[in-house]
């Protein structure tokens, strides 16, 4: 069920500010960004603030790698919207479509670095069951991820494992694969602040 705060409590300036991005993109605003600025002191500015550091600071980890791990997160938690949104933009950010399928399909098979594959499988571990172990992370920095890597790695999971409750909570629509692709250009342009 959609939670309809989504269409409502927004002044004037920002109900301008989404019928301009709607008139210069030709896509409706996704909720995602309708929910930082519901609120923006409550949730939304420090949403954004730590999003944008999760997935667009420094790191070792390219920005496509994090979205993948986005995606990855977002999967494991079954939410429709941000797997839609963060697979588009991992593609783009990649160039790489069929490997964001493959990983997303079956990351034992899929072709990517060991690395990577050790931090997702942790990625899912910790998003399904809601903890990891200290054998868990044995393994992730025995296939060779800094100690910084799995602290990067985490706060996108911690990121996106708010997101996707949130945009469950709130029942995001799902847009067209148009605007998932749209919204990707964006992110990969402009990051989340």
């Amino acid at each position: 069920m959609r939670l309809d705060i989504l269409n409502h409590g927004y002044g004037p300036g920002t109900k301008l500010l989404f019928a301009l991005i709607r008139l210069f993109s030709g896509h409706p605003v996704p909720d995602a960004a309708k929910l930082v600025f519901y609120r923006p002191d409550f949730y939304g500015a420090l949403a954004k603030a730590f999003t944008h550091e999760a997935m667009r600071g420094p790191s070792a980890w390219s920005v496509g790698d994090r979205e993948l791990m986005a995606a990855y997160v977002s999967k494991a938690n079954e939410s429709a919207f941000c797997v839609g949104a963060h697979t588009a933009t991992a593609r783009r950010a990649y160039q790489d479509g069929p490997r964001v399928a493959a990983v997303l399909a079956d990351l034992e098979s899929a072709p990517v670095d060991e690395p990577l594959r050790a931090t997702l499988r942790m990625l899912g571990k910790l998003t399904r069951e809601g903890k990891v172990g200290a054998e868990d992370m044995r393994e992730v920095l025995a296939a060779g991820v800094s100690p910084q890597q799995v602290e990067d790695a985490l706060a996108v999971c911690a990121a996106f494992n708010t997101t996707n409750r949130l945009a469950d909570a709130f029942g995001f629509e799902l847009l067209s694969p148009e605007a998932f692709e749209a919204g990707a250009k964006y992110l990969l342009k402009r990051g989340y602040r």
